[in-house]
């Protein structure tokens, strides 16, 4: 049987409309590509992130992002870190957090001083560092502060003699940063307000500014003695202010503490007047004494508040060799971690070079009178107190010594009076800090020691009440331990013995098993 097409039947071939198939293609590939580029685009601007850690080490305080979504300006950070600071992966990592938390109002530059040198000098010059150690500086409105790697954990160092690293056992660095951000922008804002330090003149103290002597033409004045001092308080956004207490009526209200640095005679009766006035008003006093220098007006006025200035040296005696011994006066001292100052500086020593003279604390006499007494720094053993500091015998230098009694030897102190003993309690009053020894705040001792401008920081801080930055705890690292009972350790054998071995084998067995069937 024959089939017969006809041609109507017979159908033409479609053609194929390759342009149409082509740009269908590409119109597919960039809308494939148009919405992965605003899929990402979304996720990167509106993004959420969850610390699923054991121990929250990353995880902000409310009290952090509340600042942070009231903070009006922009916020410049730069980390100057080694690779080799124990801290410097958690620095990074909580940095992060703000820069996610503070949603485009914080720049972060990291450099690694060690790594970019120049780019490292350049912002040393620019924001005055006077310091080696690791740290970032905050840059707000044209004022910065800087924040220590020390101020930002607790090391132990205690197992680096048996060969281990040091160990972190305490992270404070969102306590100190979020502390830092808090006073700069509160400088900002209260620009009129912003605290003074009153630096008396008038008695031979070192010049503040660049030393007023008569230089030849094309010569460079010679700086002030104390130019490092200065410099690392006002990175601390406190404006330094010469203060001549001969020519004022009273200490000025916008003066909220006066630093007292090695004057070289006594205060007259009238500047005494304006120093009681001052401290009776809940005045803020930094004193650092030339042990030199008789100031009966000045120690009598210590004396009343129960602290007594004697009248002699720190000395010790140190072994050069197999019978030799050399007389040194220079005091290597530490500090005690009690108060709130010295905290951070807690068994960390220092030198005190020239003379220094001892502290006699007297808290009984002076306690109905609601002004408490505490050391902050303490000669280290082996010094003794010695009376006849001007003699050259050492047969009788080296008998004193042998008299010495042991006891501790203070040379610095704080004295507070109307205050709350309670730390957490913020109560008005007066406060003061005084050190037998005005020498190691100068330039030629700086360079040597950077302790003595922690000391100071502290100082000034605690004199001015920013010594708890703000109530963000610290985060201490959690070892992750497991505690097993006998029927426990039992249970774990029996599974680590029999049953995971077990496993293994009876799944062996059964596909064994099906395949001989």
């Amino acid at each position: 049987m024959e089939t017969v097409t006809t041609a109507e039947e017979r159908e033409t071939p479609k053609k194929i409309h390759r342009l149409q198939i082509g740009l269908n293609v590409v119109v597919q590939i960039v809308l494939v590509i148009f919405l992965a580029a605003m899929v990402n685009s979304l996720a990167f601007r509106h993004y959420k992130r969850w610390d699923f850690s054991r121990d929250q080490k990353y995880a902000l305080s409310d009290k952090t992002k509340r600042f942070f979504e009231s903070m009006p300006g922009k916020m410049r950070i730069t980390v100057f870190f080694a690779a080799t600071t124990p801290i410097t992966g958690d620095v990074q990592s909580l940095l992060a957090e703000y820069q996610y938390a503070a949603k485009g109002k914080i720049d972060i530059e990291m450099i690694d001083p060690e790594r970019n040198l120049s780019r490292a000098k350049e912002l040393f010059d620019k924001y005055k560092v006077v310091t080696d150690e690791s740290l970032l500086v905050l840059d707000y409105g044209g004022r910065n502060k800087t924040v220590k790697a020390s101020e930002m954990a607790d090391i132990d160092t205690s197992g680096m003699q048996f060969g281990e690293g040091p160990r972190v056992t305490a992270f404070k660095g969102e306590q100190a940063i979020t502390g830092a951000m808090m006073d700069l922008v509160e400088m900002d804002l209260v620009e009129g307000k912003k605290n003074t330090f009153g630096y008396v003149t008038g008695h031979k103290e070192p010049p503040l500014g660049e030393t007023p002597s008569p230089i030849s033409l094309g010569e460079t004045p010679p700086r002030s003695p104390i130019s490092v001092l200065k410099t690392f308080i006002e990175n601390e956004n406190i404006k330094f202010q010469e203060l001549n207490l001969y020519n004022e009526p009273q200490i000025p209200p916008n003066v909220k503490a006066v630093m007292i640095l090695g004057p070289q005679y006594d205060l007259s009766d009238r500047e005494m007047t304006l120093l009681r006035n001052f401290w009776d008003k809940q005045g803020r006093i930094l004193l650092l004494l030339d042990p030199t220098i008789k100031m009966p007006k000045l120690t009598g006025f210590l004396n009343e508040l129960g602290v007594k200035v004697n009248d002699d040296r720190l000395m010790v005696f140190l072994r050069t060799g197999i019978q030799e011994l050399a007389l040194t006066r220079d005091v290597q001292a530490r500090f005690l971690g009690d108060s709130p100052i010295t905290r951070r500086l807690a068994d960390v020593r220092a030198l005190f070079f020239g003379g220094t003279c001892s502290l006699t604390l007297e808290p009984d006499r002076v306690r109905a009178a609601n002004i408490r007494l505490q050391p902050l720094i303490q000669a280290e053993k082996g010094y003794f107190a010695e009376t006849d500091y001007n003699t050259d015998d050492q047969a009788k230098l080296q008998a004193d010594a042998q008299k010495n009694p042991g006891t501790a030897l203070t040379i610095g102190a704080s004295i507070e009076k109307g205050g709350s003993a309670d730390e957490r309690v913020q109560v008005n009053s007066s406060r003061m800090a005084v050190v037998t020894n005005a020498g190691f705040v100068l330039d030629r001792a700086l360079t040597q020691d950077q302790q003595g401008l922690d000391f100071v920081s502290g100082c000034v801080n605690w004199l001015l009440s920013r010594e708890q930055l703000i109530g963000i705890s610290p985060k201490v690292p959690k070892p992750l331990m497991f505690t097993l009972a006998e029927n426990g350790l039992r249970s774990v054998r029996w599974l680590v013995l029999i049953l995971m071995p077990l496993v293994p084998a009876v799944f062996g067995f059964v596909i064994w098993w099906q395949r001989r069937a």
